[in-house]
């Protein structure tokens, strides 16, 4: 198993020597370093932008941009090509000023990858090649060494400025997030989507002009710059911004976002569910999930026309390329058209994994035809926004799934018991996957309420089936009356006996197969758990608790006056050997006296080096509870572990508090 990308990294700048300006990180090769490089490289050109040198402001803009994207590109190289540790370095050249990226790998005899390995439309989603950097780079170049090759791309500093800076931008909406990257596609005074005229020119006048005839005549020679730098870092900034969502409606959003109005006056995104995915329609079974217009008034308008109108059945299902689209009459009519006005609208399958997952459709007013380059970006961006929807259905699913093991391994409510008051708190660290931590509260006969709460090794699927396991067995030798010792006896036993069931099973199955196990883990994880657990038998007067713990974090007693004891004694885990013979303590709450049960959750919380119980500091902080009732404890109790650290508790929290009323 690979592990997760380290960074071993030194930075140094000085405010009057552009040649101190340097950061080097070493990454580990695994896909998860081209986005470490992206954010080390972001966070030091912004340490960078504050130097006070010529240029400097720049490298948070347009420089900036294109050096995240180099340095992502060289670093995937390396990462896909040559398998190694990656060395990342970028500096500020002292006498240009300009900004080096160099990317070191330890396989010299693999050269990096060339552009022509790399089609013009259909690039694999794990890079670019080197035709990017090409693209980008004013030079590059590769450099051999004994045992190493560095690939190096140099960027200039300084701005290229068009012949009217401000009305570049005139009239642009920037999308969610301040994009960046996704202004530079209005930059140039020669592109479709900037402005041509003068800067008192109304705006519906320029938009119309820059896409008539004379343009189209001159924009060819312009395509490789135009390719080369918006439209490309347009891409790695929203393939950034679509690859955190996990929810398929605010990708749909987020895509009319990034379109409109740079690419199209309109765009409509049909997602299709599991079914009609199957059907082969587009459109069929599905929902018309977000209409983004540059005119925000005719949004209705359009909506109601596309829902009349679904986008039509392609010859390909499959197919991500353009098909041309019924235009939507006066809906789509955009900022630069008339109300009556025609254009032009295309519709793109949302394809992933080969099953279909939607529609993309977009439209301007005005135009008889979409430019090339126009067509070609945004089927790009198409299949970006096809794997931001497929990921966020995967997650969507297992979100369910895990949602629905959590509600069948933890109790739908906890008993009330005559005499005691209880509170529960219980905090999967992660949210998208079943609990290790579980907790049970119950009704066991003849005047007896059980409770426990546990650990299990591991997290997900894994840990649920020790929960699925060990629930159910406890309540019914609870109910079986067998006493706290006895119930853990026989508990350990069932653990033992059920791995060795499954480590048989495996290896009959693999007998079976003519396989044999290669390597630690691919056979039955070992099943064991830490668990308090107790019964609790109320008299006259107060509540009689017996109880014993395995492996757990002791629980503790606090008195009214606020005097804090434990009241176990540690014992094995549970699952670990046979023949453990448990045993269990018996004592008496009265009248304010509140036992407080907790996993490791609470008593190994971090903050540095420091763990939130070292020198008893769980005693120390409920001792400060004395007074307050059992829901105040446990509030209290959770915040204190809260704030112990400054960053959320990288373990599953779960406590329990007991009260004698």
């Amino acid at each position: 198993m690979r592990a997760i990308p380290t960074q071993r990294e030194t930075t140094s700048c000085a405010p009057d020597v552009r040649g101190c300006a340097r950061v080097e990180a070493t990454l580990s090769g695994s896909p998860l370093a081209p986005g470490s490089a992206r954010a080390l490289l972001r966070k030091a050109l912004t340490e960078w932008a504050q130097l006070p040198v010529p240029g400097a402001d720049l490298l948070t803009g347009r420089v900036g941009d294109e050096a995240a994207l180099v340095a992502s590109e060289l670093v995937t190289n390396a990462v896909v090509h040559a398998g190694t540790e990656v060395r990342l370095t970028c500096r500020l050249e002292e006498d240009t000023g300009a900004l080096v990226v160099e990317v070191a790998d330890r396989h010299p005899s693999r050269a990096p990858r060339d552009a022509a390995e790399a089609p013009a439309h259909d690039a694999p989603e794990y890079g670019r090649g080197l035709r990017t950097v090409a693209a980008l780079a004013e030079s590059w170049g590769v450099t051999y060494r004994a045992g190493s090759k560095t690939v190096w791309a140099r960027l200039p500093t300084r701005e290229e400025t068009p012949a009217d800076p401000a009305a570049a931008y005139a009239g642009e909406r920037a999308p969610a997030r301040d994009l960046r990257a996704a202004a530079l596609l209005a930059a140039d005074p020669l592109d479709p989507l900037a402005r041509t005229g003068p800067r008192d020119t109304p705006r519906d006048t320029w938009r119309a002009a820059s896409y008539g005839d004379d343009w189209l005549a001159r924009r060819p020679c312009r395509d490789g710059a135009w390719l080369g730098r918006g439209a490309l870092s347009f891409l790695a900034e929203a393939s950034d911004l679509l690859a955190g969502q996990l929810d398929e409606d605010l990708v749909a959003s987020l895509t009319g976002q990034l379109i409109v109005p740079r690419l199209a006056d309109w765009c409509a995104v049909w997602l299709e569910d599991e079914a009609a995915a199957h059907s082969g329609r587009p459109g069929a079974g599905g929902r018309l999930a977000r209409v983004w217009h540059a005119s925000e008034h005719l949004v209705e308008e359009l909506s109601r026309a596309l829902e009349r109108n679904p986008p039509p059945q392609a010859d390909d299902p499959l197919g991500t390329g353009p098909v041309p689209c019924p235009w939507p009459g006066s809906a789509g009519a955009g900022p630069s058209t008339e109300a009556d006005g025609t254009g032009t609208a295309l519709a793109y399958r949302l394809v992933a994994g080969g099953r279909p997952l939607g529609t993309l459709v977009i439209g301007r007013g005005g135009i008889d035809r979409f430019p090339d380059e126009i067509t070609g970006l945004v089927e790009d961006l198409g299949r970006r926004v096809a794997l931001a929807i497929g990921a966020a259905r995967q997650y969507a699913r297992q979100a369910t799934i895990s949602a629905v093991l959590q509600r069948g391994l933890l109790p739908g409510a906890v008993a009330e018991i005559p005499g005691v008051r209880s509170a529960l708190v219980h905090e999967p660290c992660d949210k998208g996957g079943p609990s290790g931590d579980f907790y049970d509260l119950f009704p066991a006969g003849r005047g007896r309420w059980c409770f426990a709460v546990g650990d299990v090794q591991g997290k997900g699927p894994e840990a649920a089936v020790v929960i699925g396991l060990v629930r159910p067995w406890l309540r019914l030798l609870a109910r079986e009356g067998y006493r706290v010792a006895d119930v853990l006896d026989r508990l350990n036993q069932l653990l033992l006996d059920d791995a060795t069931e499954a480590a048989d099973a495996a290896a009959r199955a693999l007998v079976a197969a003519g396989a044999r196990p290669t390597t630690p883990g691919d056979g039955p994880q070992t099943r064991f758990l830490s668990l308090l657990y107790g019964e609790l038998v109320p008299f006259a007067g107060g509540v009689r608790c017996t109880l014993a713990s395995a492996g757990h974090p002791l629980p503790l007693l606090l008195d009214p006056e606020g005097a804090v004891r434990p009241v176990a004694q540690p014992q094995t885990l549970l699952g670990v050997v046979e023949d453990t013979a448990y045993t269990s303590e018996t004592f008496e709450m009265y009248s304010g006296d509140t036992l407080l049960c907790v996993t490791d959750g609470v008593t190994e919380r971090r903050s540095g080096s420091r763990q939130f119980d070292d020198g008893d500091g769980l005693a120390a902080a409920l001792a400060g509870c004395a007074g307050l009732e059992a829901e105040a404890v446990a509030e209290r109790i959770t915040r204190l572990v809260h704030d112990f650290g400054a960053r959320p508790p990288a373990d599953d929290l779960a406590l329990l508090v007991l009260q004698a009323e």
